[in-house]
């Protein structure tokens, strides 16, 4: 079960998602993909207990791709004001997409 009313997990959760076999775990937030152009997805991962290998082994993706959460990674002060500085920013980002959009 996820948590509700965090949208975003810890740097260092472990996840599974959705018809996936191979567990992942959080390495990032905000990440675009080469593939996707100007898409931005929640969080950027890789293979969990590998680590990160090479940049092949990254993956991108949102949150509600997420089926289960194995692990909790760690929070603390600085966390929380992170987190409220990233959503801040990117709630201004998509208002700006949306203005340019309307335009």
């Amino acid at each position: 079960m996820l948590e509700s009313g965090n949208k975003y997990l810890t740097i260092g959760t472990v996840v599974l998602l959705k018809d996936a076999k191979k567990k992942v775990m959080i390495t990032g937030f905000a990440s675009m993909s080469p593939e996707t152009g100007d898409t931005i997805f929640d969080y950027s991962g890789c293979p969990y207990p590998e680590g990160f290998l090479n940049y092949n082994e990254v993956c991108v993706f949102n949150h509600d791709q997420i089926d289960k959460v194995f692990f909790n990674g760690f929070v603390n002060e600085e966390e929380i004001v992170f987190k409220k500085i990233l959503v801040e920013q990117l709630d201004k980002l998509k208002e700006n997409k949306s203005e340019k959009s309307a335009e």
